[in-house]
């Protein structure tokens, strides 16, 4: 179980990353209410709204996280790598939560089947369930973790790694944090 140190070490421009239908959304929208700064969720940057998760152009999307990152205070949710180091060069914290694949799993049909509306969901909300996005939660993404969680380490940046959603669940505990 890892310490969780003050939300004060961490800055305005905190980082969110980790395995997908791990909770990045909620807590970049709890975070992001309790610092007063916008939370950024990089899947809608990446996606066209009101369609099927449709993405857009790779210059519209580079565009627009470089427009995100270049604000005042922000919390940032979401992945894509390649786009690590600009974020990086802006961040002052770094969040990486994790959670095990199957418990993703059951979230990611959950949520793309029953919850219309959610935190982080593209406008429209025309999703359906993905056989690839399904192999990825289980096969791909957890390959990942190690990679990213050594990457992240090297930046120099605060970072507070969550194995758990039970972990996850400590952090609102500690910062004082509400969902929804």
């Amino acid at each position: 179980m890892h310490p969780i140190p003050p939300l004060d070490n961490f800055g305005c421009r905190i980082m969110i990353c980790g395995p997908s239908n791990a909770g990045k959304s909620t807590l970049a929208a709890a975070l992001a209410r309790k610092l007063d700064v916008e939370p950024v969720y990089i899947d809608l940057l990446r996606h066209a709204p009101d369609t099927d998760w449709q993405l857009r152009p790779n210059d519209e999307f580079h565009r627009l996280h470089t427009e995100a990152v270049g604000g005042d205070g922000w919390v940032m949710e979401g992945n894509y790598s390649s786009l690590y180091e600009e974020r990086l060069s802006r961040a002052t914290g770094i969040i990486m939560l994790g959670t095990d694949r199957f418990s993703a799993l059951a979230r990611y049909i959950r949520r793309t089947l029953l919850e219309r509306q959610r935190i982080g969901g593209l406008a429209g909300n025309r999703d359906s369930l993905k056989f690839r996005l399904a192999h990825y939660i289980l096969f791909v993404q957890p390959k990942k973790r190690d990679r990213d969680i050594a990457r992240l380490s090297t930046s120099g940046l605060p970072l507070l790694v969550l194995d758990s959603m039970a972990e996850t669940n400590r952090l609102y505990a500690a910062w004082n944090l509400t969902r929804g």
